[in-house]
C-alpha cells in the first residue's frame, strides 16, 4: 500500500495497519448505513413512522461515523476506499435480509447487524491502542458508545 507522506510519529508499518483496519470498518459502516436505509424504506406495520424515522436516525448518525473513518485514514497517509462497490465487496456484515416488511423483523435484523459492527468497533479499540495510536482507539471509543446507543434505541422496540 502506498502511504502519502506525513509528519505523523507513527511508523509506516504500523500506520498501514491501521489503515486497513480503518478501511474495512468504513466498509462495514457504509454497508451497515444501507442496511439502515433498507429498513427505514421497506418497514410496515403499526409502528412504522415511528421506526421509519428511528431507522433514518441511525442511518444518519453512521454518515457521520463514515467520515470520521475516511478522514482518519487519509490523516494517517492512506486512501479512503470509501465507494459503495468497495464497501459491497469489503463489508464483513451480514447481508440484510431483503424479504422482511414486518417492524419487529426489521428491528431484529438491524440490532443484529448494528450489535455486529459494534463488537468489531470495540475490537479495533483495543488493536489500535496497542498498535500506538491512542487518537484512532478514540475515534473508536467514540463509535463504540453512539453505536451501542442506537443499538439501544433499535432494541427498546423489541424489549417488553
Amino acid at each position: 500500500m502506498e502511504l502519502h507522506n506525513t509528519k505523523i510519529d507513527l511508523a509506516k508499518g504500523k500506520r498501514e495497519k491501521i489503515i486497513a483496519i480503518l478501511n474495512q470498518s468504513l466498509a462495514d459502516a457504509t454497508d451497515l448505513k444501507s442496511q439502515a436505509k433498507q429498513a427505514h424504506w421497506n418497514v410496515k406495520g403499526p409502528n412504522f413512522i415511528a421506526l421509519h424515522e428511528l431507522f433514518d436516525q441511525v442511518a444518519t448518525e453512521l454518515e457521520t461515523h463514515i467520515d470520521d473513518l475516511a478522514e482518519r485514514i487519509t490523516t494517517l497517509g492512506g486512501t479512503a476506499m470509501g465507494t459503495i462497490r468497495i464497501a459491497a465487496g469489503n463489508s464483513s456484515l451480514s447481508e440484510y435480509p431483503l424479504e422482511i416488511t414486518d417492524g419487529t423483523a426489521h428491528v431484529d435484523a438491524l440490532s443484529t447487524a448494528l450489535a455486529d459492527f459494534g463488537k468489531k468497533v470495540r475490537k479495533n479499540i483495543d488493536t489500535t491502542d496497542e498498535l500506538g495510536d491512542k487518537d484512532t482507539a478514540d475515534l473508536y471509543t467514540g463509535i463504540s458508545r453512539a453505536v451501542d446507543k442506537q443499538l439501544w434505541f433499535v432494541e427498546a422496540h423489541n424489549q417488553a
